[in-house]
């Protein structure tokens, strides 16, 4: 899997509504999370009895194949030494980013997913839907951008940059990928009707030329120009007996290869070739 943003957000929306073990009326924090993280000495049951939204985010990080992107700790105010260490941390969130909470961003953590000018919208772990201290497991969440218990935001370093709201960032915003180009559109409805009544008519005419021009470059790519051909937007005997060769290499006979588009023919030949008929 890609060490993307996305990629880390796919894997913890996807915890969502996971819990944790539950023991004498309590939530007692041993979940997978811990699991995977391993035992800390002076915890109950075994060791695994400790909050975990920190390493909840790692656990995201490591199954989205970004392990080396986040921090691998069990304590918030390491993961935020972690960040300050590789000069990536900041007030601003950002898609992605390790938001942390509490006195010198101790007291708990997640991943951002969204944020506008006054919310942040983020995934956690060892949380709740009431606010209380007792957690019990992973939950989405909207919290105030710049509430006093929002301490700042850890910014892995995305191949493909990252989207942030801080300045300073701007030269790290991903890059909007170019729209494709619109496939060209080739109007020949004159041109053919025109031809159909007077063949003559079709050498010379310069009504369509446009069209014109990307029918002959189609030709030309199938091998039915000579490569040397300037195609000059004019559909004269040349292009005519071109486009004969493409009739009869669709199975067209006699009057049918004429060497006039059809819109059956020139719709064939635009599937080739990227463009689009207009009949």
């Amino acid at each position: 899997m890609t060490a993307s943003a996305a990629n880390v957000l796919s894997v913890a929306k996807g915890e969502v509504g996971t819990r944790e073990a539950r023991s004498g009326g309590h939530w007692v924090n041993d979940s997978k999370y811990n699991k995977w993280y391993g035992s800390i000495p002076g915890y109950d049951r075994g060791g695994y009895d400790y909050p975990y939204c920190a390493v909840f985010v790692a656990w995201c990080a490591d199954k989205a194949g970004a392990a080396a992107l986040y921090p691998k700790t069990a304590g918030c105010a390491t993961a935020v030494a972690w960040y300050k260490k590789a000069g990536r941390f900041s007030e601003y969130p950002a898609v992605g980013a390790q938001v942390f909470f509490g006195s010198g961003g101790g007291s708990h953590t997640g991943l951002v997913y969204d944020y506008d000018a006054d919310w942040i919208y983020t995934v956690e772990g060892n949380t709740n839907t009431n606010g209380g201290a007792e957690g019990d497991g992973v939950y989405l969440k909207k919290r105030a951008r710049r509430d006093g218990y929002t301490y700042g935001y850890g910014y892995p370093k995305f191949a493909e940059g990252i989207k942030s709201a801080d300045p300073a960032y701007a030269k790290e915003a991903p890059k909007v990928p170019a729209k494709p180009k619109p496939k060209p559109t080739v109007d020949l409805s004159e041109l053919i009707r025109a031809a159909k009544n007077d063949p003559k008519a079709a050498q010379g005419h310069q009504t369509y030329a446009a069209g014109v021009k990307v029918v002959e470059a189609a030709l030309k790519a199938e091998g039915y120009l000579a490569a040397k051909y300037a195609g000059d937007g004019s559909y004269g005997t040349t292009t005519i007996a071109a486009y004969q060769k493409w009739q009869k290499a669709l199975g067209y006979s006699g009057k049918d290869a004429d060497g006039i588009p059809g819109t059956t023919s020139l719709t064939r030949l635009g599937a080739k070739r990227g463009f689009n008929v207009k009949p």
